[in-house]
């Protein structure tokens, strides 16, 4: 019996985690003439279970370490390789108990200056200088000094708060107590861009093939936001049914091309509204008739998370169909169905159909804290994540950590 061992890479500094046993070839065991797929054992944090860990102290392969006490957090699942297709269950994560969520930020948390904290913190530095060789400029430079219209575009954004937030996870990890905190997560979600952000920090993929699908997301985003007039708003002081009826009454008035819908189920009193342009004009003129308390016109590219953004769908495909995507080590919520996957094919379909689904923010924080969430840290710029997660729950404990 041979076994190999994988090391998940996240990111630099980042702990050693034991991710899979690939039991290759069973000789010596079984009769050679009996033929059976591969089958792994994949060791996963969402419960916690005890193990053996003497046979697995030393192996070779360049692997400096490994600790035995990220074993106590998890569970063992099967997975069964036929041929080059591994199928994993999908609803491995579907029983999760989350005790603390690291939550993620998307578009629109950006502003000048961020990234400072991170200039002074070498493992933080080096997130940013990776950034610069995938993106060819300084990253870090326009996040720190802007311009604010730079820093705005949605080519940008997206890298600099990806990067920004898992900098910010940098940050807490050299603040005393720190590393305990991030060992202890249980569960990771984002919004929108966010997604991505917490699927890198459960080492579903690595730090740069993350940034490299986050330039490529802005780039199709940008480039589905130029071929239509489109935009987005926020609709503040309506229910959500109070929001669809706002948008039926505008869409009465409009083309097909230009209809509106909710694109963003964020909180009890505040939902975003995407569409054609002269769609959302209809709805900014309805509002106050529908007794809603504002409207404010957001500052992206145009309707994402409507069919506007559908030319941006079979890039992301593509690029998502190149990278190498692993089960997460936690459950990581999908803001498309609101539920956490383990199945690497099926989170590489939920991507690319996230960018033209509705963001369920609002059914994430309410299912985590239904499901007896202790406290969450929101890691990233700004604090638009804090504001939503108390607005669901007053008492809830969040804490930020900025970079």
């Amino acid at each position: 019996m041979q076994a190999r061992l994988f090391h998940h890479h996240q990111y630099h500094h980042h702990p050693l985690i034991l991710r899979t046993l690939s039991i290759a070839t069973i000789s010596n065991t079984m009769n050679s003439s009996l033929t059976l797929p591969s089958v792994s054992l994949t060791l996963s944090g969402s419960s916690r279970r005890s193990f053996n860990c003497s046979s697995f102290s030393s192996f070779g392969n360049g692997i400096r370490s490994f600790n035995p006490r990220n074993l106590n957090r998890s569970r063992v699942f099967m997975s069964v390789s036929v041929g080059s297709q591994t199928v994993v269950n999908d609803g491995l994560f579907s029983d999760y108990k989350p005790a603390l969520a690291f939550l993620f930020p998307g578009q629109g948390a950006q502003a000048v200056g961020m990234g400072k904290e991170a200039q002074n913190l070498p493992a933080a530095l080096e997130l940013y200088k990776i950034a610069n060789d995938i993106l060819g400029f300084d990253l870090l430079d326009v996040c720190v000094n802007g311009p604010k219209e730079k820093l705005n575009s949605t080519i940008i954004s997206q890298p600099a708060i990806y990067v920004t937030s898992l900098a910010a996870v940098e940050l807490l990890r050299a603040r005393e107590g720190g590393q305990q905190i991030i060992d202890s997560v249980d569960v990771a979600c984002g919004l929108s861009l966010g997604e991505y952000t917490a699927l890198a920090f459960s080492e579903a993929f690595s730090f740069e093939d993350g940034l490299k699908l986050v330039k490529l997301r802005g780039e199709a985003m940008q480039e589905a936001a130029d071929a239509a007039k489109s935009a987005m708003v926020s609709i503040i002081g309506l229910d959500s049914e109070k929001v669809q009826q706002l948008c039926d009454a505008a869409n009465q008035e409009v083309d097909d091309k230009d209809k509106v819908q909710i694109a963003n189920y964020l909180c009890p009193g505040n939902y975003a509204v995407s569409g054609g342009l002269k769609g959302v004009e209809a709805v900014e003129a309805k509002a106050k008739s529908f007794k809603a308390r504002m409207t404010v016109r957001l500052a992206v590219a145009g309707a994402f998370h409507t069919s506007f953004m559908e030319p941006a769908v079979s890039r992301l495909e593509a690029a998502l169909a190149a990278t190498e995507i692993r089960t997460p080590k936690m459950p990581v919520i999908s803001n498309v169905d609101a539920q956490p996957h383990a199945d690497p094919e099926t989170i590489k379909k939920i991507l690319a159909r996230q960018v033209t689904s509705p963001v369920l923010w609002e059914t994430t924080v309410k299912t985590l804290m239904d499901k007896g969430l202790e406290k969450s840290y929101e890691l990233g710029p700004g604090k638009v994540i804090a504001g939503i997660v108390k607005r669901i729950n007053k008492g809830a404990d969040i804490e930020n950590v900025a970079a």
